[in-house]
């Protein structure tokens, strides 16, 4: 049976992100909510690249790199990674549970 893309997004939960900046890790956060959404506040060293502007920017990184994409929720982003699989991206993940989860 064929693997849909949804069976393939890799996740990573907030903790296990905040564990590996805390030790000084630099993985590439990409920020998929709005403009007035960040304005609340962002992970720290994270890219935004609202969703609409996304394929315009895709291309900037490496098709093998680590891409972890936030939104509000996981929806947003999870649907990112859909988009970025099916064009050629390996690596790429879904926070779990988006800015939502992070604060908490």
């Amino acid at each position: 049976m064929q693997q849909s893309v949804e069976d393939r997004i890799a996740e990573v939960t907030p903790d296990e992100v905040a564990v590996r900046l805390k030790r000084g890790e630099t993985p590439k956060i990409i920020d998929v909510r709005e403009e007035f959404e960040v304005a609340e506040g962002m992970i720290e060293g994270a890219l935004h690249v609202p969703m609409a502007d996304l394929l315009e920017k895709y291309s900037e990184w490496k098709p093998d790199e680590e891409l972890i994409f936030v939104c509000r929720s996981g929806r947003r982003s999870f649907a990112a990674c859909q988009v970025l699989k099916l064009v050629g991206y390996h690596n790429v993940k879904n926070l779990v549970g988006g800015m939502k989860a992070w604060k908490s």
